[in-house]
């Protein structure tokens, strides 16, 4: 049996804010579009520094087939 996939990514709601030293809400900023994926960086709401950061890869073709 081949195991399903639960979740295809995760999105981050709370991280912890270097500055603020606690866990803020955070916002998401695209940063660069890379040929790997799209490059997200996550800003803290109450001070605006940077707590994270994240490559998205592209979706994949559906029914796509290599030969």
């Amino acid at each position: 049996m081949v195991p399903r996939r639960q979740f295809d990514s995760l999105e981050v709601s709370l991280l912890l804010c270097p500055r603020c030293r606690v866990a803020q809400p955070v916002r998401k900023r695209l940063l660069l579009c890379l040929p790997e994926g799209d490059k997200y960086e996550y800003l803290c709401t109450q001070c605006g520094s940077t707590c994270g950061d994240k490559i998205e890869e592209p979706p994949r073709a559906a029914g796509s087939v290599l030969r």
